[in-house]
């Protein structure tokens, strides 16, 4: 498997380490490197929970979300900065041409880049890291790989940060049918490049239907999007459409503010009852 995966990215697999799902990895990172962590928030919302201390530069909704790498400031005493792409919650991707100019100038920080959703839309960094010490990828088989039971997770690291976490690996890190399956779905890339693009189509329709209802969504390039519920509570929202056996979890980002929703696409027919339960709860609430 780490053999594979250095092929596809281009990556000598002594800088792959393979664990059973990228949120134990990220904890191994974490545990090591995150005694100040900066994060671009909106978030993962793991992230805050796991940093020692964390400082924050936030994402401007009025404007989509979207920021230029260009101008991140990394406050002084940042052991590592966190960089998801594309971003959860609301599923834009960041232009990651500055990267290097990032690492370049803050030689001392390391820039996790947690490519979680890649297989849905942005662009791979994976290929830059044998030439930067201080840049680290982590991926899941969860999401476009359809995965998240079998709870694969892998990483792209320098050889130094690499070596370490290999040696201390158990001997059997995965079971043989995840292994397996893992494999397959990385021997399939262009179906699953296929179903990410009809993923995406069957999202935008969602959220188009979403829009119609009043309630603003924002621009994504995966198959989930965020939904601003204002002034209504989304919390309320998702209780309410919990009794209609829909599950939505609200963001609950004390800054953003108490409407806002992640909501991910089903199957269109699913898609299509739950706008209709929605119109009928927004009308209650």
């Amino acid at each position: 498997m780490r053999r594979l995966i250095g092929e596809q990215l281009g990556i000598p697999e002594r800088l792959i380490h393979i664990n059973a799902g990228s949120e134990l990895i990220l904890r191994q990172l974490f545990d090591r490197y995150g005694q100040q962590v900066h994060l671009l928030a909106p978030t993962y919302a793991l992230f805050p929970e796991i940093a020692r201390r964390h400082t924050e530069t936030r994402l401007p909704a009025e404007d989509d979300f979207a920021f230029d790498l260009d101008a991140l400031v990394i406050p002084p005493g940042t052991t590592l900065t966190v960089i998801v792409n594309p971003n959860n919650p609301n599923g834009g991707i960041f232009d990651m041409t500055p990267l290097p100019g990032l690492l370049r100038r803050h030689p001392q920080t390391l820039f996790l880049i947690d490519e979680a959703f890649i297989g849905l839309a942005g662009k791979t960094v994976a290929h830059l890291v044998p030439e930067h010490s201080n840049l680290l990828v982590t991926r899941t088989f969860s999401k476009a790989h359809s995965l998240a039971g079998f709870r694969v997770g892998y990483a792209i690291l320098p050889e130094a940060i690499a070596g370490d976490l290999n040696s201390r690996n158990d001997a059997y890190p995965l079971a043989r049918p995840s292994q397996a399956a893992a494999i397959a779905t990385l021997q399939h890339e262009n179906q699953i490049h296929a179903r990410a693009a009809q993923l995406h189509r069957w999202t935008e329709e969602l959220a188009a239907q979403v829009r119609t209802l009043g309630v603003r969504t924002y621009p994504t390039r995966t198959y989930f999007f965020l939904a601003d519920f204002a002034p209504r509570n989304a919390t309320e929202i998702a209780d309410r459409l919990r009794r209609h056996d829909i599950l939505i979890k609200p963001l609950n980002d004390p800054i953003l503010g108490p409407g806002h929703m992640r909501i991910t696409t089903a199957l269109p027919d699913d898609n299509r009852r739950f706008a209709n339960v929605l119109r009928e709860v927004l009308s209650h609430v």
